[in-house]
């Protein structure tokens, strides 16, 4: 097994330049979440106030939701200064899978304090009732108004970022793609409580704002959900793009020196590196300085083609010695002696 490096920071790959362009990228993804951050925070201490005013369930769940997103966001924040860490003897690889864990936190933060509040207050609502003043019904749709506005000028800037990056190829983020959910989670939720609110205090019927507060509910453990699993497979091993495979399946195919490629894993190790391992066949006849000459010419080739490699390993192989040395003659060679 040949191994192949980009240098004492494996877990940052490219050049100088692509590793400017990332940074840049993280600067602009941190000012994105200090924005939800700040704008969430605001949000929740006047949802709180204003549901308990106006002792409205959907409020309290809107509240609970905004709390799950600031917390989520100081996730997001950690995320992005820890994974940006240089290798080291205890992680060869780089800290780049940090940004996977932090998201999942944060899934599990919008699923337990988000989700499950919002559906205990609605059930609460629907078994005790709730009786709503004018004056609280007024506070609530004003605190809500200002959220929508908030949570709106929060969307926008995280949509504007994903477009800068290059649209959904933008979303590769954990970080971003989470403020991008949670902010067009939260903008549907003020919908619904708005709602919910309205037509409670039009009919004098709680079940209405009940169903509010549950149908957010129902939201944010689908969000949560999606995230979780993508950060999941993150986590676990998920396999580089195929586009970057094929890439690389293209390149191998084209080497005069390969005879065949027997296999080709890859595997994310964050968000912008990748570990790639082939195990290749050679022609023939190469000596063994050719074949150091030819391995490190492919694992150049390969670094160049797909930036995101970040560690290579070739297992080359001479397919005509490998045969002769599992041929049945030489099997029962071994055996008998």
């Amino acid at each position: 097994m040949i191994p192949h490096d980009r240098g004492s920071r494996p877990c940052v790959s490219g050049t100088p330049t692509q590793r400017d362009t990332e940074r840049k990228a993280d600067r602009r993804t941190r000012v994105t979440v200090l924005v939800a951050l700040a704008a969430n925070l605001v949000i929740a201490v006047a949802k709180a106030v204003g549901g308990l005013l106006a002792g409205s369930p959907a409020l309290l769940s809107e509240a609970a939701h905004s709390v799950a997103d600031s917390l989520n966001e100081v996730f997001l924040l950690a995320a992005l200064r820890r994974s940006r860490r240089p290798a080291d003897r205890r992680h060869p690889f780089g800290y780049g899978k940090e940004r996977f864990f932090w998201s999942l936190l944060a899934a599990v933060g919008i699923f337990v304090m988000g989700g499950c509040f919002s559906f205990f207050q609605g059930f609460e609502a629907l078994h005790s009732g709730t009786e709503e003043k004018f004056s609280g019904y007024v506070a609530g749709l004003i605190v809500l108004g200002v959220a929508l506005l908030a949570e709106g000028a929060s969307l926008l800037r995280a949509v504007h970022q994903v477009r800068r990056q290059g649209g959904t190829a933008g979303l590769r983020d954990p970080a971003l793609r989470t403020v991008v959910a949670e902010d067009g989670t939260a903008v549907l939720g003020v919908t619904l409580a708005l709602a919910g609110m309205a037509l409670h205090m039009a009919t004098g019927q709680v079940g209405y704002e009940a169903a509010a507060s549950i149908a957010i509910g129902a939201l944010l453990v689908c969000v949560a959900y999606h995230l979780g699993r993508e950060a999941r497979d993150q986590l676990i091993g998920e396999a580089a793009d195929p586009e970057a495979s094929d890439r690389i399946r293209r390149l191998l195919a084209r080497q005069p020196e390969i005879d065949s490629v027997e296999a080709l894993f890859s595997m994310k190790t964050g968000l912008d590196s990748a570990l790639v391992a082939a195990r290749i066949d050679l022609v023939p006849g190469l000596d063994s300085e050719r074949v150091e000459e030819v391995a490190v010419r492919i694992k150049r080739s390969i670094a160049d083609a797909v930036p995101e490699a970040a560690q290579i390993f070739l297992d080359v192989t001479d397919r005509a010695a490998r045969e002769s040395h599992e041929s049945p003659a030489a099997t029962g060679e071994r055996g008998g002696a």
